[in-house]
């Protein structure tokens, strides 16, 4: 069944679809002693602790029009937050034109939808390469709701909320409401690609890549970081500190793990470069 954005589909009842977005970012950072590892971590539990993703969590909210109910976050020890708020129905109001769109989302803006029995969480994972050098910052966020509003007008405000160099993006419809005739609907809005809730500037920063199934209504985009400036994955120095050969061998390493997060595939098992295996042998 199509629907226009002009469309309001008469329902039997509240909308009984679950509609849940995954979106996952990784930054990936070099980090050639333990001390920058220390440093990279810490850093990163500062730009990215539990009080600062309980305001990108409630901008969200704002964003798919709910109202909070509860807040339960956490700052762990070594490293690491998470963030879980469960929110309810917002002031159900009349439903604007770019519900149905495939269109990107406001920065934030206040779109107030009706939306009922929804939860947003975010865990986040720093981490480290035992042998490499490689420190990757991991935050998984996912948005589960009931209403009229998809989750994907969220999309565009979390993307601009973190600093990522890998997106992997999942969005599915869950379960069926009815109209006014009983006639099932296992979908509410038109959808045919994640890339239509994300703005042109921002595509055109990422490779990406869709794996779709539209009879189970579940969608699948997978994203990487076009251009690639060495300096950008450095902490606390430059690239103009390095030599040619590190330089290259550096940009090997944050090259392919980029690839293996997009890939799902490990490119190098168990590999330890020559310098460090001398160091290693010392």
């Amino acid at each position: 069944m199509k629907f226009t954005s002009e469309q309001h589909i008469e329902l039997h009842g509240f909308n009984n679809l679950t509609k849940s977005l995954s979106f996952n970012m990784y930054d990936i950072c070099y980090t050639k002693t333990k001390e920058e590892r220390e440093a990279y971590i810490d850093y990163i539990d500062e730009q990215y602790s539990a009080d600062r993703l309980t305001k990108i969590l409630t901008h969200v909210s704002d964003i798919i029009g709910a109202h909070v109910l509860n807040v339960a976050k956490q700052d762990y020890v070594p490293q690491g937050a998470s963030v879980t708020i469960l929110v309810s129905e917002g002031p159900v109001v009349e439903v604007p034109d770019e519900a149905y769109d495939e269109s990107p989302g406001p920065l934030p803006d206040n779109v107030v939808l009706q939306l009922d029995k929804s939860h947003i969480t975010v865990h986040t994972y720093p981490e480290f390469h035992p042998d490499e050098g490689i420190s990757t910052f991991r935050a998984d966020i996912d948005v589960s709701t009931c209403g009229e509003i998809s989750p994907l007008k969220a999309l565009n405000y979390l993307i601009h909320s973190f600093e990522t160099d890998v997106m992997t993006i999942d969005y599915r419809v869950r379960g069926f409401t009815r109209d006014k005739d009983g006639n099932k609907l296992f979908i509410d809005h038109d959808i045919s690609s994640i890339q239509n809730y994300i703005p042109d500037d921002v595509k055109d920063q990422f490779d990406m890549v869709d794996i779709n199934v539209y009879q189970e209504n579940i969608f699948h985009t997978k994203c990487k970081l076009r251009e690639f400036d060495l300096d950008n994955y450095l902490f606390g120095y430059t690239k103009d500190e390095l030599s040619p050969e590190e330089r290259e061998e550096i940009t090997e390493r944050i090259q392919d793990e980029m690839e293996e997060i997009v890939s799902g595939v490990t490119l190098h098992s168990g590999t330890i470069f020559e310098d460090e295996e001398e160091e290693m042998e010392k």
